[in-house]
């Protein structure tokens, strides 16, 4: 065989294209390092990038493959594609891979603190100040409800300090001192600080940590601020002084309809909460995941890729949505994993494996394709066309929105309006 007819092969062909398709990684990464683009415009970026990848996948994958063989073979593959990828990038997320990109970053965040928040919620049944308030009225107080962190060996405050705020402990144990001596210690659940809520009487203890922890409070600033305006909460307020509690045995109920008003919170992620939990994934491990990641997102597309030169009907939509959503993703996960903590040269290599693996995935779809019966082409293509409208729908068009906002509507639009026209002058 000449080497004029090996490069003009198929399998040749589609492991360029393959390659091609995800150069724009390191090329989005450099971007990101080094002009750090604003926001708005990678939204828009990524954005039109999924309506091109829509456009492709409707008229270009699945629209063919149904019109050849029906409906089942098609959904097959595509459910199929769709259950694979959930499951591996869900194994991926839970070992960190969830830090590749701001949108999955921020979900995990979310998920993450209305856990904490049920958690919270199971120890506030125990504290008879909140106990003693209406389930409803307690999804005006939980917002209010602050997360702090100490290391061991810190004083959270001293005896004799003014009470001006309530603590429970979330994890980690602290230690309970007065007058100098230690006369009790505090664990998971347990809170201290009740009456400062009503009176803002001095401490009559020193609270100190025995090891790392974590603290949920509330500021009798906020807490007298929420009473003023809730007549509900004053006449609770005012029975709990009078020593007039609910029973104990009404603790489970009242845990239970709060945990549900838990449920209904917009959660709010700042800066901080980002930061703090990439930082709680330093290690190689998550980086690992992160990689695999981002090699998960790219499989289905070069897979594709192949498949097309196989079936002599590559779309060039398909190709530049592929090119164009992979530049804004890289850009994010490159700014990301800087702050994780890794140099600009380390980042960089990364891209590099990948590019070659998504080469060598065209050229896997491009021999399995090749000869393959006309189901067997609509389930691969089905697979591959759901697994990239999973990976559309769970990361690209939330992390454009994210970012973005009302710009990522008319971009996906644009997006898909112009994979169109591509496959109306094809």
């Amino acid at each position: 065989m000449s080497v004029l007819t090996l490069i003009q092969s198929q399998p040749v062909q589609a492991l360029w294209y393959g390659v091609l398709c995800s150069a724009s990684l390191p090329l989005g990464a450099a971007l990101g390092l080094v002009l750090r683009p604003q926001k708005r415009v990678l939204a828009a970026t990524m954005a039109f990038g999924a309506g091109c990848l829509i456009s492709a996948l409707t008229l270009e994958i699945i629209a063919p493959a149904f019109h050849e063989t029906g409906f089942f073979p098609v959904a097959a593959g595509a459910v199929l594609g769709g259950l694979l990828f959930v499951f591996f990038n869900g194994q991926l997320n839970g070992q960190g891979g969830f830090l590749r990109k701001p949108a999955t970053a921020m979900r995990y965040l979310v998920q993450r603190k209305k856990a904490r928040l049920k958690g919270m919620v199971d120890n506030l049944s125990h504290v008879d100040i909140f106990r003693s308030l209406p389930p409803e009225e307690m999804k005006s107080v939980i917002p209010f409800m602050n997360e702090r962190q100490y290391p061991a060996g810190e004083t959270v405050f001293n005896q004799g300090d003014t009470g001006d705020s309530l603590f429970m402990v979330e994890s980690g144990e602290v230690e309970v001192i007065k007058n100098g001596g230690s006369i009790a210690k505090m664990t998971h659940g347990e809170s201290f600080g009740e009456m400062a809520l009503l009176s803002g009487e001095s401490r009559n203890a020193t609270l100190r940590t025995l090891t790392p922890v974590k603290l949920w409070v509330i500021r009798k600033e906020d807490f007298d601020r929420l009473v003023k305006v809730s007549p509900r909460l004053l006449a609770a307020v005012s029975d709990l002084a009078a020593g007039r509690i609910q029973e104990k045995e009404e603790a489970e109920r009242w845990k239970r309809q709060v945990a549900g008003y838990a449920d209904s919170l917009s959660v709010s992620i700042t800066d901080r909460d980002l930061r703090e939990v990439v930082k709680e994934h330093p290690g190689s491990g998550a980086a690992l995941a992160i990689w695999l990641g981002m090699l998960l997102d790219g499989i289905p597309e070069s897979g594709l890729v192949g498949a097309g030169i196989a079936n002599m009907n590559l779309s060039m939509a398909l190709f530049a949505g592929i090119f164009l959503s992979n530049m804004p993703e890289a850009m994010s996960s490159a700014v990301l994993m800087r702050n994780q903590g890794k140099s600009v040269s380390s980042i960089m290599w990364l891209w590099l494996p990948l590019i070659a693996l998504c080469g060598v995935t065209a050229v896997i779809g491009n021999i399995l394709l090749g000869g393959a019966s006309p189901v067997a082409k609509a389930i691969f293509d089905g697979c591959g066309a759901g697994a990239m409208l999973v990976v559309v729908a769970e990361t690209m068009l939330p992390e454009a929105y994210e970012q973005g906002g009302a710009v990522v509507g008319l971009s996906t639009l644009a997006g898909f309006l112009v994979g169109l026209f591509v496959k109306s002058i094809a």
